[in-house]
């Protein structure tokens, strides 16, 4: 029931910015987190950032600490990740999900325990 949408990718140079939107609709419960996981050609889902609604608590992969901010709105159903200094190996297909509610155990760093996932939104980076 939950879609989700992202936007703002597009092609930088390194160095550069780019902030992606991601807007959550049809949502029925409240959600637990939101998060950004990013997907190269060729390699595995992983993680980039998250935020825990609650708190407001953010959690970054080491690999864009210090370089991305995870932002959001939950009263919207909003997610931004601001994304600076970018690096080619940032160049990736960058997915918002959700976890639609949380189950004990979980963890904000797995794929799998995310419910609902947007289309994606691809992101290049030259050298």
């Amino acid at each position: 029931q939950v879609q989700l949408v992202e936007s703002g990718g597009g092609l930088v140079q390194a160095g550069g910015s780019l902030r992606l939107s991601c807007a959550a609709s049809g949502r029925t419960f409240s959600s637990y987190a939101m998060a950004w996981f990013r997907q190269a050609p060729g390699k595995e889902r992983e993680f980039v950032a998250a935020i825990g609604w609650s708190g407001g608590y953010t959690y970054y992969a080491d690999s864009v600490k210090g370089r991305f901010t995870i932002s959001g709105d939950n009263a919207k159903n909003t997610v931004y990740l601001q994304m600076n200094s970018l690096k080619p190996e940032d160049t990736a297909v960058y997915y918002c999900a959700e976890v639609g509610k949380y189950s004990r155990g979980s963890s904000l760093f797995s794929d799998s325990t995310y419910d609902y996932w947007g289309q994606g939104t691809q992101v290049t980076v030259s050298s």
